[in-house]
């Protein structure tokens, strides 16, 4: 159902309306009638014939004409009966604002649960419970109380009321723009972050979407419709639970339970989002993405009145990874042209004094670099806009001439600008005229910088989407019958986890490479196998009750002669019998030792916000003490799996480092699709860790699996579809 009706309501009930001035109940209406709202007001209170001389009404259900959208000013408790009401009245939306639900352990999550089903019952759509309100601009819908917020074309979701009331003090202080709509998401009960992305998606007021998360109730919904909406509009969003300590805040605060920080980040660049992390960067970087076209190549050029700023400015862009191309030899020809020999032009250009009596230049300057084809935007930082206050008078007229002409610069070539300058505090008129063309200034060369790479970030992301990369799961993905009867008989035996050779063998029936292994029941056998391998051998303990086998003494290597193949046998036995006497030990598996290489680990996870999710990294010990690793949400495009590979630290190892030859990376990228399908076409596997895999040469060699199968509560909890087609 459409959010329209609600976030556009003609009409809104006030269910605990009150003449006390303190309350949500009066200041709501106070607050509607003030902004002259030009739909119908209801308040509810059957102990009230009137308030601020509108009619009261005894119950929504009694109130003479349609009604949108309920405002609940009540406790907790009342929300079952309240909802019940408006489902008579065929209300098509309410505000929840109380606490007291999820967010408060097993007794609140019981009563949130009941005022759903009521609300479900009904057709009823929630916003909160545990919201501060939502606030339509445009319409004068103010349901949070606040004034005097500015209107302008920034959507604001967020799960934090103070957060709401930061950004909306920041936008009225610092800046120009302002904002289309307000939505305190809450606990998210009903409505979910997802859909509200989809509303302002289509939403003619919304230019783009600033969001403060602090937990997704269905994370791999939203990320599937953020993809879709920042082909048309951008998303820049604050996740705060990154620490453990964070996540427990997180967790009391909304009852959503935080995910792993490395995997959100992983998941929200995916779907084009751009994540911030300092809370001082969120406003900044949403005015700048829905004032400037994006940059199209990644590359921006610098523009300066002192080395020390442009200097800063490089090394920061440099950071994150933003080009800054040399400008061409017709581009430095010109610019020296007007500016003195001191001048330096090959990006950053610093001006050295040639803007000190004629500020105007900066518009010369900047016509000139965005003419040239590498240059993608355009980094203004020192003192523009100081020149009438610092040196004379007379150059504010100067400066505000080259606002002029750099704000219809933007418009015509369609090239971003942004600017860092030192007076924004003594607010020259120049710089007002930049904001009236669009263009962001900030005070702080961090924040300054910060906004121009999110503009590269989101137009590099527009450049390579393709719509085969959906980050919708494909279930076309096929499960092999061998495969599905594996985990069927680990099922029926009781167990969660595939041992070593049926994970194995689970691969080898989707073409990864693996071992050839034989289970050993006895000493003998395990002589007798290795030496038919002809070649060094690995013995391991195979025990449904022991699957850390390294902690358990289990696992002997570089083994030929067939007496310490007997002896490393039985120390195994031995060792495990000591780890778990109660263990079931199957036997132990003969596996020959794989050639030399680069040991990496793959491994996949179900991660409770995202859905599946796959690592990548170093592999062996190293992981746990270097944890160098790289995460993606599944499904994973080839391209995907190349850049997992390169962004991590470890990556030029596979290049061939002193005097070695490099690895084969196409079959790392070929495993980690591999593992992604099957996680895919085998919904009931929770976990798996490949680890390690040794890359060689040519080829790789798995010589450890492990694969985790959901219990039956997190197959429901995750609404999988866990259970077979057999079944």
């Amino acid at each position: 159902m459409s959010l329209k009706r609600i976030l556009k309501a003609e009409s809104v009930a006030i269910v605990g309306a009150s003449k006390n001035e303190t309350k949500r109940g009066y200041q709501t209406i106070r607050t509607l009638l003030d902004e002259k709202y030009e739909g119908k007001i209801y308040p509810v209170n059957p102990r009230e014939k009137s308030i601020l001389g509108i009619k009261c009404y005894q119950s929504v259900s009694s109130i003479d004409g349609p009604v949108d959208v309920a405002l609940v000013a009540t406790p907790a408790r009342t929300l079952p009966a309240v909802l019940e009401d408006c489902g008579q009245k065929g209300v098509s939306g309410a505000v929840v604002l109380a606490g007291g639900f999820g967010e408060m352990g097993p007794d609140g999550r019981k009563l949130e649960n009941e005022m759903v089903a009521v609300a479900k019952k009904h057709n009823i759509r929630l916003i909160g419970p545990n919201t501060s309100g939502m606030l339509n601009l445009h319409d004068k819908l103010n349901l949070v109380g606040l004034r005097d917020a500015p209107k302008g074309d920034i959507a604001l979701l967020t799960q934090s009321g103070n957060m709401a009331l930061t950004l909306i003090t920041e936008a009225k202080i610092k800046s120009h723009k302002g904002f289309s709509y307000y939505v305190g998401v809450g606990n998210e009960a009903d409505i979910r972050f997802h859909e509200y992305l989809e509303f302002f998606q289509h939403d003619p007021d919304t230019k783009a979407i600033l969001m403060y998360v602090e937990g997704l109730r269905n994370g791999r919904e939203f990320i599937q419709q953020a993809q879709k909406t920042t082909l048309e509009k951008p998303i820049i969003l604050l996740k705060s639970g990154r620490t453990s300590t964070g996540k427990k805040s997180a967790g009391s605060h909304t009852g959503a339970l935080a995910g792993i920080s490395e995997v959100a980040r992983g998941a929200f660049k995916r779907a084009g989002i751009i994540a911030i992390e300092n809370s001082d960067e969120l406003f900044p970087v949403a005015e700048t993405l829905s004032s400037l076209p994006p940059i199209k190549n990644n590359s921006v050029a610098i523009l300066a009145d002192g080395g020390g700023h442009a200097t800063i400015a490089a090394d920061l862009l440099t950071d994150l990874g933003v080009k800054l191309p040399e400008l061409s030899e017709k581009t430095q020809q010109k610019l020296k042209e007007i500016l003195p020999a001191a001048a330096s032009v090959p990006n950053p250009v610093d001006v050295a004094g040639g803007t000190d009596a004629d500020p105007s230049v900066f518009a010369d300057c900047a016509k000139i670099i965005l003419k040239d084809p590498m240059v993608g935007g355009l980094l203004i930082v020192g003192l523009f806009g100081g020149y009438g206050i610092r040196f004379a008078k007379s150059l504010s007229l100067m400066e505000e001439d080259a606002a002029h002409r750099m704000g219809k610069m933007v418009r015509s070539r369609h090239k971003p600008i942004v600017l860092h300058s030192l007076y924004t505090s003594e607010k020259p008129h120049a710089l007002d005229l930049l904001r009236y063309y669009n263009i962001p200034v900030f005070d702080s060369l961090d924040v300054a910088v910060k906004c121009i790479s999110a503009l590269a970030d989101y137009g590099s992301y527009l450049k390579i989407y393709h719509p085969k990369h959906t980050l919708a799961l494909n279930w076309s993905a096929k499960a092999k019958p061998e495969g599905d009867a594996i985990i069927r008989t680990v099922r029926e035996d009781g167990r969660l986890a595939l041992l070593e050779p049926e994970a194995k063998r689970l691969f080898a029936l989707h073409g990864a490479s693996v071992s050839r292994d034989i289970v050993a029941k006895s000493a003998d056998e395990a002589a007798e196998i290795a030496a038919k391998t002809g070649g060094d051998v690995v013995l391991k303990i195979v025990s449904p009750n022991i699957l850390h086998k390294t902690e358990a003494g289990g696992v002997r290597v570089k083994l030929r002669k067939q007496k310490e193949v007997r002896q490393a046998y039985k120390d195994i036995i031995e060792n495990a019998k000591k780890y778990n006497p109660d263990a079931d030990i199957w036997g132990v598996l003969v596996s020959p030792m794989a050639a030399e290489g680069v040991e990496v680990i793959i491994g996949t996870k179900y991660d409770d916000q995202f859905g599946p999710v796959i690592m990548y990294g170093l592999g062996g010990i190293m992981v746990e003490i270097l944890k160098d690793v790289a995460f993606r949400v599944i499904p994973l495009s080839p391209a995907g799996a190349k850049k997992m590979i390169e962004e991590t630290k470890s990556f030029p190892i596979l290049n061939g480092s002193r005097g070695k030859p490099p690895l084969d990376k196409k079959a790392i990228i070929k495993l980690l699709q591999l593992c992604s399908e099957i996680v895919v076409a085998y919904p009931q596997i929770d976990e798996m860790d490949l680890n390690p895999v040794i890359v060689h040469q040519k080829g790789l060699s798995i010589v450890d699996a492990r694969v985790i199968l959901k219990t039956d509560d997190k197959c429901r909890m995750s609404q999988d579809r866990c259970q077979m087609s057999e079944d």
